[in-house]
């Protein structure tokens, strides 16, 4: 009877099928490799993508805070012309009331007294002047309180000043200035 050895086939169907094994292995490795490495570009892309995003949205950002700053400063500039016009529109109204004062000041006057300076600051009217006699700062006082635009006149300081005679004085006093309840405007 023949003799049928079966090993060699085995041994050979057990190698085809390691180097089956084998190849599906390597293609499978290379797959793999493949597959990360498509995996990496397209994130990397995804990446770069976000940040050209973040980029443009940096850089319009950028662009609105210089708008924002412009606007902020026009903003100042404008509120500082608004400030301007009030203060001339304040200035406009008040001009016949600054008429009014000075006129005052000089009706108040008593003969033998003169100013040497006035100054205003708000209602406060400081006054410097010199006059003949104790007595004649005495009646500009009297005639100062006793005016419809000026009130309670404050005697500060009252020097002697033989420059201008032997009782001749320096004096500094200040007075605030009473707007009358309503100005009919007729120049009384």
């Amino acid at each position: 009877m023949a003799s049928i050895n079966l090993l060699p086939w085995r041994e050979a169907r057990r190698e085809e099928l390691r180097r089956a094994f084998l190849s599906i292995l390597g293609l499978v490795v290379v797959a793999g490799a493949l597959l990360v490495l498509a995996g990496d570009r397209i994130v990397n892309s995804q990446i770069d993508g976000q940040k050209a995003r973040n980029d443009y949205i940096s850089a319009n950002i950028r662009e609105l805070d210089k708008q924002v700053a412009e606007i902020k400063d026009l903003q100042r500039k404008r509120n500082q012309l608004i400030e301007r016009m009030r203060v001339i529109q304040e200035l406009q109204g008040n001009r016949p009331i600054i008429v009014r004062i000075l006129d005052q000041m000089v009706r108040t006057v008593p003969d033998g007294v003169f100013y040497t300076n006035v100054s205003a600051r708000g209602i406060d009217l400081r006054v410097n002047g010199v006059a003949e006699s104790n007595n004649r700062v005495s009646s500009l006082m009297r005639r100062l309180d006793a005016s419809d635009w000026l009130k309670d006149p404050n005697l500060d300081a009252v020097r002697a000043a033989p420059l201008y005679g032997d009782q001749a004085n320096t004096f500094d006093l200040s007075v605030k200035v009473d707007l009358p309840a309503k100005d009919d405007g007729s120049g009384d």
